[in-house]
């Protein structure tokens, strides 16, 4: 399904650093308990439960206890939970946002992990697995979405807001502190300060994550991991290959190889 990414993982020991993504993350929790921080709070998801995030809400992740955990993650392009969002009449093109990180729904957590095993067995039709994606996206959305701070149509500090535009355009280009605040149109300290105050990331941390997803793409259309650090603006491949496992939990090597096998 176009907009559709889904991981099955079962992890120990194993840390995500600060990082955001541009669409929205949802899952299920099949054992052990899964600790992250949301919307500025400590959040455990244990197992049975729904943990999720909104896109570009800076979140960690880590187990919850020795032991680790095991979920199952939909990652979905913002575009198609806003048009099931627009669809029930819930907004008026402004994205759904969630107060909660982890939602405790059951009915809601037996049809994603159903759905998704599904996927993972390859034993649906693509009109039930749409309609079935359809019926669980309406019902998180319905029972469990309202007001999130990460939801800022319009209240976005304007420098903020420019810097970032500025980082995605030249997100493959060596990009100086004063080329970045001059776009801003704040001076450098003042941008360093109310960037990674607004964002929770620094600037430079920020272009890493945007250079990251860029590879993801690029890594989904086959083209080798070599290539795609030249293409993405890393140093070489074994500086992609530290950034890209801190922030997915896999190389790039095994991350092309996964979805080039879908």
């Amino acid at each position: 399904m176009e907009g559709v990414e889904c991981l099955h993982a079962s992890l120990r020991g194993e840390h995500f650093s600060r990082h955001f993504h541009e669409g929205y993350a949802l899952g299920v929790v099949e054992s052990g308990a899964l600790e992250f921080k949301y919307l500025g709070r400590d959040c455990v998801a244990p197992a049975g439960a729904v943990n999720m995030v909104v896109p570009g809400e800076v979140h960690d992740g880590h187990g919850a206890s020795p032991q680790g955990w095991r979920y199952r993650m939909f990652y979905l392009d913002a575009n198609v939970v806003e048009r099931t969002a627009g669809e029930l009449g819930e907004r008026d093109a402004v994205p759904p946002g969630f107060p909660a990180g982890v939602i405790h729904d059951p009915i809601l957590a037996r049809s994603l992990s159903s759905l998704h095993q599904d996927l993972e067995n390859g034993c649906t039709t693509l009109l039930e697995r749409q309609n079935r994606l359809s019926q669980l996206l309406s019902r998180w959305i319905v029972r469990h979405s309202g007001k999130t701070r990460s939801v800022r149509a319009g209240r976005e500090h304007a420098g903020v807001k420019r810097a970032k535009e500025y980082l995605r355009e030249k997100v493959l280009e060596p990009v100086t502190l004063v080329e970045l605040s001059q776009a801003a149109k704040l001076s450098a300290f003042r941008l360093n300060r109310v960037f990674s105050r607004a964002v929770g990331l620094a600037p430079h941390a920020y272009q890493v994550l945007l250079r990251v997803e860029k590879a993801r793409t690029l890594l989904a259309a086959g083209i080798r991991p070599v290539d795609v650090a030249v293409q993405t603006g890393f140093a070489d491949q074994s500086h992609l290959n530290r950034h890209f496992r801190r922030i997915t939990g896999v190389t790039p090597g095994v991350y092309g190889k996964i979805v080039q096998d879908r």
